[in-house]
């Protein structure tokens, strides 16, 4: 096990910078205790590990690692806490991002580095609803990820994602148990074959990164901008092809409950570079349309 107590250099929000880490509030990866502490159970270059972040009155915070990979979680310690990301070029044009700018200091862009951990999950988002993509992320983990190193494994019951190979391994099957088509599961069977190529986009600048994911036949656009946004901590690299971000934009920058991604993207303009931290920051809002649609048709298939 190592500790460490790191000291911010800027306002810091544990919560709203690890928060896109989660996926669902049963992710066998992600778990937050009563203290206020934040567990992540990663598979890192090195090896499973589990680190625990927990932010102490006076503002530091204050770590613990467990796992072959600590060495490399501590290493990766100041990215992952958004200290790499600089919030200063972003100016508020809209009365509303600058409210909650102000609301929000402590906002900062994770960067992981871990190419396939957000990739896999991303994946599994496609096209359904989220609470579909957070039950097959939770299955496929509880039953092929291994427990993660610590306390954690046992006591808060988390997992680690499972390596490259044991994904190409998992039978069809299972997917369908998981609710995940064919589709979506040979997309990620090809990201896990190539995986060693995938993980060299983690040192390429954002588009770079993004074109090397688009090789891969099944990940497009939404998928590749998804997963560079955790990875990277890619403050411009922001989503299209979203069935509800534009009109959530849309409607919060221009009442325009109807916009489309180029209408999302023309009113984002003015904070080229920094178009991600704004929709983030839109999001944070709580601006949103009232729903006038029923949401997305749950459909499982692991029921046919």
């Amino acid at each position: 096990m190592a500790g460490r107590r790191y000291a911010p250099e800027t306002p810091f929000h544990l919560g709203l910078t690890l928060g896109p880490l989660r996926r669902g509030p049963a992710d066998p990866t992600f778990r937050t205790t009563p203290d206020g502490s934040i567990w992540r159970a990663s598979r890192t270059p090195d090896g499973p590990a589990t680190l625990r972040v927990t932010e102490n009155p006076d503002g530091t915070i204050q770590t613990r690692t467990w796992g072959p990979g600590s060495d490399w979680f501590m290493s990766q310690l100041p990215d992952l806490l958004g200290e790499s990301d600089d919030p200063t070029p972003f100016e508020p044009r809209h009365r509303l991002l600058a409210r909650t700018a102000h609301r929000r200091p402590g906002l900062r862009l994770t960067r992981t580095g871990l190419i396939l951990e957000s990739l896999i999950p991303s994946i599994l988002e496609q096209k359904v609803t989220t609470d579909e993509a957070y039950r097959a992320w939770r299955l496929l983990l509880t039953k092929y990820g291994e427990p993660a190193p610590g306390p954690a494994g046992e006591e808060l019951r988390m997992r680690v994602m499972p390596d490259p190979r044991t994904w190409t391994l998992i039978p069809s099957w299972e997917w369908h148990k998981a609710g995940v088509d064919n589709k979506r599961a040979s997309t990620i069977l090809r990201a896990a074959k190539v995986a060693r190529r995938l993980q060299e986009a983690a040192d390429m600048d954002p588009k770079a990164a993004r074109a090397r994911l688009e090789l891969v036949p099944g990940i497009g656009p939404w998928t590749s901008a998804e997963t560079v946004q955790r990875t990277h901590g890619a403050p411009d690299e922001v989503t299209t092809g979203d069935l509800h971000l534009p009109g959530i934009v849309g409607y919060a920058l221009a009442a325009n409950r109807d916009a489309t991604d180029e209408d999302m993207l023309e009113l984002l303009t003015p904070y080229a570079g920094q178009r991600h931290r704004a929709a983030r920051l839109i999001m944070l809002s709580g601006v949103s349309p009232p729903r006038r649609q029923p949401k997305m048709r749950k459909v499982n298939i692991a029921q046919w």
